[in-house]
């Protein structure tokens, strides 16, 4: 709770038996979040376990992508502003509060992990994802007509609750581009967005989604197909 308002925090999970408790702990201990909903995306490990140990709220998305169990969250989340990160303790859960100091001014708030003095050495962010997600963010940027924005794949952002609403329904990705589209969106109905830089730390565990420079030219290429394909939608 945060000036009378309720915050949901969504963490999507697979095989993160190693470091999600310690992750979730970390969120608590900010005392801003009135619930933390963790989707398990079908993990082979004791990823379960470990989230049932804490206070969060387990749930299960049966449907394998990293965008169907963060849809998955949202949709049961009944904070008045919903916060999306990571479990692998990549972002800093002191962080929420740089978001905070802005939600007066904006309805929601995105991190970019841009700022190289916020980019921590154990981080090893490679060169060619920290570059590609400036490309690609430029590039979504200038064809919606956006505000600046400098990270396409940065998790941590705050939603207000009104804004998810305004593109509930418009959500379809189950995949590894989620974040573009969710960021379209909220572009396309008018929200008033603020980019503001976090910290990028070491992560705890391998990437299920830019492990090498192959995977990470993957992601880029699905997401300039989904931003082509719903500029061409928008055209007509």
């Amino acid at each position: 709770m945060f000036k009378n308002k309720s915050f949901s925090l969504v963490l999507p999970a697979y095989n993160e038996e190693t470091h999600i408790r310690k992750n979730i702990e970390s969120f608590l201990e900010t005392k801003i979040f009135d619930e933390i909903i963790v989707v398990d995306n079908n993990s082979t490990d004791n990823t379960k376990i470990e989230i049932e140990k804490t206070s969060a709220i387990y749930l299960c998305e049966k449907i394998q992508g990293y965008g169907a169990a963060l849809r998955k969250g949202m949709e049961v989340s009944k904070g008045d502003y919903i916060v999306l990160c990571e479990p692998d303790s990549t972002f800093s859960a002191k962080d929420i509060h740089k978001f905070l100091a802005y939600i007066d001014d904006f309805e929601c708030i995105f991190g970019t992990r841009t700022t190289k003095s916020l980019i921590h050495k154990s981080a090893k962010m490679q060169f060619s994802l920290r570059v590609g997600n400036i490309i690609v963010a430029k590039i979504l940027e200038y064809m919606f007509l956006g505000p600046t924005l400098s990270d396409v794949g940065c998790t941590y952002k705050v939603i207000s609750r009104n804004s998810y609403k305004k593109i509930q329904n418009n959500l379809t990705v189950i995949g590894s581009e989620f974040q573009p589209e969710l960021m379209i969106n909220l572009i396309l109905k008018k929200v008033k967005i603020l980019e503001i830089p976090v910290n990028y730390l070491e992560r705890e565990g391998k990437s299920k989604i830019t492990y090498n420079f192959t995977s990470s030219s993957g992601v880029a290429l699905k997401m300039l197909l989904l931003m082509f394909k719903l500029r061409l939608k928008n055209l007509f």
